[in-house]
């Protein structure tokens, strides 16, 4: 939420009181400021409009004017940057900043998250704006300045020269009620004009906010997205639970169940028979080791300990090699990810190629796992059917929950008829 800290250029001194208003330091800095309007105005209308005419210009040409369009929208970020700044220093408002979409590797998609990002419209609409803007208030002010002292000096210039033949505006200055007239006329405008670039900053304050501001009801829709979110990652845990009360259920209990039985008819028959138990021995001991197996698949399912050991360098090669479908592993992370970040990424490349094994009818998939501007990027790719639908696919959407608990952003290119690619951004501070 945007705060402002209201000086006395903004909020402060009271119209009652227009000399103190003069002396006062915040009104020659909201004059300033409304003048700086117009210079800064004419820099960064220039360079946006510069910037957004040769994208155009060049996009019909092997798609030039997208890296144009690209470097516009990152050079109006830092324009809007400064001129935050400049309203911080000189009238102590702070205007949050309305955050960039998320970046994605392929740059048409991003140079289109950036033409449909409102953040970035309306901050393109303020630097354009901001000269005609700035002139318009910036010569209200100095107008109002140069007319009231013309008005009060040139009728005591006129009486201490004694030229009572002058004339101002066609106006004769013969006469002394004339003069005094025209003097009062002038010191009124000079005593409101602090009242009036108070009013004016005021304006250019408010028109910032929502322009450079973050967008009106971003952060409602915001939260009201994590909700969402949050509901259906319950949800997935719910389900996720019963799956494991299901495996351990008919699995692993069945299988020490069995083991049970298998040692309760051994000891039954060591009593009677103790040379015939060498075979149910071999038995239980079968049944044990295949529910020690299933446990370990249940775990591992769960969260490998080679995870936790050794990162996701140490553990995607295991999932890859139980993949049926042959799957190509790259995996470039130098420094490990928090463990959150490096569990959630783990999750995706689990089911990501699980889905590949049951659904794509692919004969060859490949990961890619890199790390780049402190954002952890999963690409998962097959060359099957295709026709998957974040929207639609549960298995997808539940993905794309767990990676926006994190502030991730995960996309799928699925044509039909393939290839399939699923793309993945984590945020992180690598550790």
């Amino acid at each position: 939420m945007s705060t402002a800290v209201s000086p006395p250029a903004v909020g402060r001194p009271s119209p009652a009181d227009p000399l103190r208003a003069w002396a006062s330091p915040t009104t020659w800095l909201g004059a300033a400021h409304l003048l700086l309007d117009v210079f800064f105005g004419f820099a960064t209308a220039f360079l946006v409009l510069f910037g957004v005419f040769w994208s155009v210009v060049l996009l019909p040409f092997a798609l030039l004017g997208v890296p144009v369009w690209m470097l516009t929208a990152w050079v109006s970020t830092g324009l809007g940057a400064i001129e935050r700044t400049r309203y911080r220093l000189l009238l102590g408002v702070d205007i949050e900043a309305q955050p960039m979409p998320p970046t994605q590797r392929h740059p048409l998609r991003y140079a289109g998250a950036l033409l449909r990002d409102p953040g970035v419209q309306r901050r393109m609409v303020h630097q354009v704006l901001a000269a005609p803007l700035g002139a318009l208030t910036s010569g209200i002010v100095y107008g109002l300045l140069a007319f009231g002292a013309t008005l009060l000096l040139m009728p005591v210039a006129v009486l201490i020269a004694g030229n009572e033949s002058a004339h101002l505006f066609s106006i004769s200055l013969a006469s002394g009620t004339t003069r005094g007239l025209l003097a009062g006329v002038g010191l009124v405008l000079l005593l409101v004009t602090p009242a009036v670039v108070r009013g004016l900053v005021t304006a250019d304050v408010a028109v910032a906010r929502a322009l450079l501001g973050p967008v009106p009801g971003a952060l409602a829709a915001r939260v009201g997205e994590l909700e969402r979110s949050r509901a259906r990652v319950v949800d997935s845990v719910e389900v996720e639970r019963r799956r494991i009360e299901r495996d351990l259920h008919d699995g692993t209990q069945q299988s020490l169940v069995s083991l049970a039985m298998t040692l309760g008819r051994a000891k039954a028959r060591y009593r009677t028979e103790p040379d015939a138990i060498g075979g149910l021995l071999d038995d239980a001991h079968r049944q044990a080791k295949d529910a020690v197996v299933e446990l370990r698949g249940l775990i591992r399912g769960l969260h490998p300990p080679v995870l936790s050991d050794r990162g996701l360098d140490a553990a995607l090669p295991a999932l890859a090699a139980r993949c049926p479908v042959p799957v190509e592993l790259t995996v470039d992370v130098p420094v490990r990810p928090p463990l959150a970040v490096e569990s959630i990424g783990y999750f995706v490349v689990s089911e990501a190629l699980t889905n590949v094994a049951k659904h794509s009818g692919a004969a060859h998939a490949s990961v890619t796992v890199t790390e780049s501007d402190r954002t952890l990027w999963i690409t998962i790719s097959d060359d099957g059917r295709g026709g998957a639908d974040e929207a639609y696919g549960t298995g997808l959407r539940g993905l794309a929950d767990r990676v926006s608990g994190v502030d991730g952003q995960l996309s799928v290119d699925s044509p039909a008829g393939g290839p399939t690619v699923l793309t993945v951004e984590l945020p992180c501070r690598l550790t």
